[in-house]
């Protein structure tokens, strides 16, 4: 958790490049390509069709949003190139009865909802080009519950209709990992892909 005084303020900036980010007092996480046991490449494919993004960002909101993103789906799919996801490289599949499928495990890595609010309104929103008085979810594309990152590469404001369908497509496949009907990378990579699938093409629906 963070101490109070680095927790203060998080400088939100637009970059040179045309890519909004969010900029924190902070080393930055890692974004790289390995494997979940840190030695060969993730394997997976996210919503973009390259392999996931590892950040290991609990508690905390992460990296860049390149600008002009679209959603699809009427807002209920990101925009690939945008947010194609990202999960946290702390949780594998050998450690899941002490993370996801521990209960209370989001609680423990969820951001506060100031440093989401923050991060939607000021990054999010221009990036998808949104109205700031339009009603989305500041939605994780791998949810927390199967590893998912807080990184900017797995956010994007979703426009559900309530309840929220994808809510109950987490929960689905919460409950297949953690009963081993599949596997974490393999419910990762579907949810990514396209979570209005991912109970179809893992051969739970």
């Amino acid at each position: 958790m963070w101490l109070a005084s680095v927790a203060a303020v998080a400088c939100l900036t637009a970059c040179q490049n045309g890519a909004l980010s969010i900029s924190l007092p902070t080393s930055s996480p890692s974004h790289d390509g390995a494997g979940q046991d840190g030695t060969g490449p993730a394997g997976g494919a996210g919503s973009s069709g390259h392999p996931l993004l590892r950040v290991h960002d609990p508690r905390r909101v992460t990296g860049t949003m390149p600008a002009h993103c679209t959603s699809r789906d009427h807002g209920r799919l990101p925009d690939p190139r945008c947010t194609p996801g990202a999960v946290d490289p702390a949780v594998t599949q050998g450690n899941l009865r002490s993370t996801i499928c521990h209960p209370g495990y989001t609680k423990t890595v969820r951001p506060s909802s100031s440093r989401t609010d923050t991060f939607k309104y000021e990054v999010a929103y221009p990036a998808y080009g949104e109205q700031h008085s339009k009603k989305t979810e500041l939605d994780h594309l791998v949810s927390l519950e199967l590893g998912g990152a807080n990184d900017a590469a797995n956010l994007w404001p979703e426009t559900p209709s309530t309840p929220n369908p994808k809510d109950k497509v987490e929960n689905a496949l919460h409950a297949a990992v953690c009963d081993g009907k599949v596997t974490l990378k393999a419910a990762q990579n579907a949810i990514a892909s396209n979570w209005e699938t991912a109970e179809r093409t893992l051969g739970l629906s």
